[in-house]
């Protein structure tokens, strides 16, 4: 594999020779602790690794489809990794919560309580959307996707792109059980073709209670100190074949081709610290324009809305304990997402981060080509017009994502129209690759949905969109709920007396037809739809019509980034997109303020200090009686003379790295990340080295609570503890 970046604008040189020239170049100047790197870039840098203590060979790592990195998975939306040959796979319980919310009734509250599988038999089902990913194939495929694009723009690039992509992923498909994506590396500038198992049947095996895998809640999420055992045990199936299935009672555990052996002793402050896993997105070669909307609009407006609809949320649901357990895992989510946008916010104003990257812009454009220039302008314009509608957009798209049945009735309606044009012309999303996960989807919802709050959610978000300007308003949403709270409230009103589609078989009912392209059972959420789509596809074309440019022109502001970071010394590395990546340091302390310093390991004492009886600091009974006990015996550190339970480390994350496995110099699994300190949310937009740490479960306590306070010994001989 090799991986690839553009040229600089005065030395037109092949994509892959100039990448690889750069890095030769910079790698004696990178830091340590920045830089989500992709696998290929890591023999470019062993020297570094080698330095900063890795006792492996970087060039073992460049595979992501061979050992230790074949053992990394994607899970859910965050990270995971096999611990065990047979299946097991190791995650974070806000990772999993969704699994254990899917089990949970409030007569049988497994969030509360934890849970333990007694043995195979006993082991749970996911919900039916869950998956895991397995990356088996990681191959350059630029000149494919971008062939038939040269010399267009608009949204005739957008569907070049597009179609070529969806070719790719066509022939990849092929093979079953393999589930494939195109991944765009440095804003359109180099594509890769990602091939990953897709294990559809994942069961729950062990989770501690509430009050360990989220003790603190939200008061201590981003937070340091931190005393969280944020962990959670699955288990991934498949047919007897060997190959991918749903859920069944026939299906047998997978074994994967490696996995991760959990190291028997723990870290030390400085020790090298190295973390494979699947962030999400980060921003950091955005423009300065980019930057400055992120502070002066869009952060404040997802901390507004989130908080909205939290507030929706517990209006919807008060008094109603049903309605609290099918909502934990949306609230646990939008709590994060929003505690996360303050932070992010709050980051970027101390890192000065809109200022500092406006002048090295500025220094940037100086020293760039007219060439590019004229395509940067350009860029600019493109940036301007998606301004001018975002808050539509950003109602818009939690419409879908924070609804169950308005959700479910706009995916069937869309389905149904994609599904009369041929497979490969189909919106992605709405293919024959997509219809199982679309299938779970609209099943996981009779758990997930209550009317009251659903209600309340949407006079919120339709709401907020009753306020906009003229300008952003859409005929076809004013007609279906007016433009005022009184006609908003009939309208739902009306809506949601009437529709059946909170029925799982009438789902499934429309879903059988939605596939085949026929018309839907009559249904006022689903005639709704019908009248809501075409304003959504009327959007969409005008979006891709600006991604098509987007596309076309980033690559000459990335071309101009690379030049100037090569005059810097500066690190090259792309901005994260959900695909593996690497990240390498070591555990150290925060100084985050004058005069306050944290030390980079807390204890069980913190736990017991913490405790007050009331959730979010209702340490279990079992918990405390152990550490009065003080039996730690191999899992103390032996410097401390006490059981640990989390570190911190200045690792490179950021979201969708929940879940990482954090490894020590031999490559043995020492700790699992799941958060960021508060100084350093603003990461996936400013690295800041003064403040940036990551969080992480220190491992022995893991084996602590499984051996001492909620025992389960069967399970840690399978791990080889």
């Amino acid at each position: 594999m090799t991986n690839n970046m553009p040229a600089a604008p005065r030395r037109r040189r092949h994509p892959a020779r100039a990448l690889l020239a750069c890095l030769a170049t910079l790698s004696a100047a990178a830091h340590a602790d920045e830089g989500m790197w992709m696998a290929a870039q890591l023999p470019q840098i062993g020297e570094q690794l080698r330095q900063a203590g890795y006792a492996g060979d970087p060039a073992a790592l460049a595979d992501l489809t061979a050992a230790p990195l074949n053992a990394v998975v994607r899970a859910g939306g965050g990270t995971g990794a096999f611990v065990s040959a047979d299946g097991l796979v190791l995650t974070n319980h806000h990772v999993a919560y969704g699994v254990i919310q899917y089990n949970s009734t409030p007569q049988r509250n497994l969030i509360d309580d934890g849970y333990i599988a007694a043995d195979r038999a006993a082991e749970l089902p996911a919900n039916p959307d869950y998956r895991v990913l397995v990356t088996v194939g990681f191959d350059r495929v630029t000149d494919q996707v971008l062939g038939a694009a040269r010399g267009k723009s608009g949204r005739a690039y957008f569907d070049a792109v597009d179609a070529a992509s969806k070719r790719i992923v066509a022939e990849c498909e092929r093979e079953t059980g393999i589930r494939c994506s195109v991944a765009n590396m440095y804003y359109g500038t180099d594509f890769y073709r990602i091939r990953q198992l897709e294990l559809r049947d994942l069961r729950l095996v062990y989770a501690p209670p509430r009050a360990i895998g989220n003790f603190g809640d939200e008061t201590d999420n981003f937070m340091w100190p931190r005393h969280t055992g944020d962990f959670t045990l699955l288990r991934a199936y498949v047919g007897r074949d060997g190959k991918p299935a749903a859920h069944s009672p026939d299906n047998v555990p997978y074994q994967p081709p490696s996995h991760l052996r959990i190291a028997h002793d723990g870290p030390r402050e400085g020790d090298f610290a190295m973390l494979a896993g699947y962030p999400g997105i980060t921003y950091r070669h955005r423009t300065a324009a980019e930057f400055a909307e992120q502070v002066e609009w869009t952060l404040p407006a997802r901390v507004a809305v989130f908080d909205q609809l939290l507030a929706a949320i517990e209006r919807g649901g008060a008094g109603n304990a049903e309605a609290a357990t099918r909502y934990a895992s949306q609230v646990q989510s939008l709590k994060n997402n929003r505690k996360r946008a303050a932070g992010e916010l709050d980051g970027l104003l101390r890192s000065d981060a809109v200022r500092q990257r406006a002048q090295d812009e500025r220094g940037m454009l100086a020293a760039t080509g007219r060439g590019d220039r004229r395509d940067i302008d350009a860029l600019a314009g493109v940036l301007a017009q998606a301004s001018a509608v975002r808050e539509r957009e950003l109602l818009l798209g939690l419409l879908g994502s924070q609804t169950q049945l308005m959700r479910s009735a706009l995916l069937l309606e869309r389905l149904r129209l994609e599904s009369a044009r041929p497979d490969a012309e189909r919106e992605s999303g709405y293919q024959a690759r997509d219809l199982a996960l679309i299938e779970g989807t609209l099943k996981q919802v009779q758990r997930r949905y209550d009317p009251a709050v659903e209600k309340a959610l949407l006079a919120e978000l339709l709401g907020r969109y009753q306020r906009l300007p003229d300008a952003q308003r859409l005929p076809e949403f004013d007609a279906a709920f007016g433009r005022t709270p009184d006609a908003l409230a009939t309208a739902l009103d009306a809506l949601y007396a009437g529709t059946a589609l909170g029925d799982e078989p009438v789902r499934l009912a429309a879903f059988a037809a939605a596939r085949e392209g026929r018309a839907l059972p009559a249904d006022p959420l689903l005639e709704l739809a019908a009248r809501l789509i075409p304003a959504q596809l009327r959007l969409e074309q005008e979006r891709k019509t600006r991604d098509g440019e987007l596309l076309r022109l980033r690559p000459a502001y990335m071309r101009a980034l690379v030049a100037w970071r090569e005059q810097q010394g500066g690190a090259v590395y792309p901005d994260a997109n959900g695909t593996l990546r690497v990240s390498y340091g070591r555990l150290e302390r925060l100084q985050p303020r004058d005069a306050v310093t944290y030390a980079p390991v807390t204890t069980v004492a913190g736990i017991a200090e913490k405790h007050t009886g009331q959730v979010p600091f209702d340490a279990p009974q079992p918990l405390l009686d152990a550490i009065a006990r003080g039996d730690f015996g191999a899992t103390a550190d032996p410097a401390l003379g006490t059981q640990t339970v989390n570190f911190l480390t200045n690792l490179d994350t950021t979201g969708g790295n929940s879940g990482s496995p954090v490894l020590n110099a031999r490559g043995e699994l020492i700790g699992l990340n799941f958060d960021s300190n508060w100084e350093a949310v603003s990461a996936s937009w400013w690295f800041d080295p003064r403040y940036k740490r990551a969080i992480h479960v220190d491992m022995r306590y893991m084996r602590w609570l499984m051996e001492q306070v909620y025992p389960a010994p069967h399970v840690l001989r399978e791990m080889g503890l």
